[in-house]
């Protein structure tokens, strides 16, 4: 395992569509504990493969429900391969975002409070994930990334944040 370094705009990486993964050999494994222990050492709540500039729909996400008020709160861990959100509520959400790919940057977006994931877990057995507030956005936030989309694309305004403005959820 090593911790891999954060591509930044512009790294053309960033901007395109990302591929499918069809094996789950050793290398995915390898990829997928590089990518685990680079979003520990962040330290964000999600990391895609893009963002370590690995063309690949792969995304890793580490978050508890209780994080915001607990930092003790016990966190979950999400492996996903070719993620696709195959069901989202109506109702949508502004939150502010950040990216580990996007430093001194943060913005308020809409995203869907509720989604339905499916994808592929690091074994290559299909998985389905029902995400819900933060969880979701943050779901929704990755998954953009392996399609070449920011949250800057998405946002109704983006600003630096001051020094006293804790940001907690930068991917």
């Amino acid at each position: 395992m090593a911790v891999q370094e954060i591509v930044s705009l512009p790294h053309p990486v960033l901007r395109r569509k990302a591929h499918k993964i069809t094996k789950f050999d050793k290398d995915t494994q390898k990829l997928i504990e590089d990518m685990v222990e680079t979003l520990r050492d962040a330290p964000g709540v999600g990391l895609a493969a893009p963002q370590i500039a690995v063309d690949s729909r792969l995304i890793v996400i580490e978050y508890g429900e209780g994080e915001e008020e607990d930092e003790d709160a016990p966190k979950k861990l999400y492996v996903v391969a070719n993620p696709e959100i195959v069901e989202a509520s109506e109702e949508k959400v502004a939150g502010i975002e950040a990216c580990l790919s996007i430093p001194n940057l943060v913005g308020e977006v809409d995203r869907h409070e509720r989604i339905v994931v499916k994808g592929v877990n690091r074994f290559g057995k299909p998985t389905r994930i029902k995400a819900e507030g933060w969880l979701a956005r943050i779901f929704q936030h990755e998954i953009d990334h392996l399609d070449g989309v920011l949250f800057t694309d998405r946002a109704s305004r983006v600003w630096q944040p001051r020094e006293d403005e804790e940001i907690v959820n930068a991917d």
